[in-house]
């Protein structure tokens, strides 16, 4: 399988997106877009932002847990991951998405 962004709708009418690796697994989520268009501008984004390094953040969560955001040049987030086992694991997670986000394809399920 290849990666690919999947688009939905949420329960409220808001628009999310997920980064999937080839193995299916989710490796970037989105925040929640009031439209369509604001999203796959996000996807865009995190398309021509993802082989940057400088733009993700290496964080870690209350309990520890390692996770990261990407950021966009004005320096909004445009999409975290999900918590890791380790430092080394969030580490190898930025880097399929750096790998797969630039020629991810689209796979819109929120289309009408």
């Amino acid at each position: 399988m290849a990666a690919k962004f999947e688009l939905k709708k949420s329960k409220n009418d808001k628009f999310v997106f997920n980064l999937l690796a080839t193995n299916g697994q989710v490796i970037l989520t989105s925040e929640l877009y009031e439209s369509r268009a604001s999203a796959l501008n996000g996807i865009e984004s995190v398309r021509k932002n993802a082989p940057d390094d400088g733009r993700f953040g290496r964080l870690s969560a209350k309990d520890g847990s390692p996770y990261f955001t990407l950021k966009a040049g004005n320096g909004q987030v445009i999409g975290q991951s999900q918590m890791y086992s380790g430092a080394k694991a969030r580490d190898a997670g930025i880097e399929s998405v750096q790998t797969h986000a630039p020629q991810a394809v689209l796979d819109d399920q929120a289309a009408a």
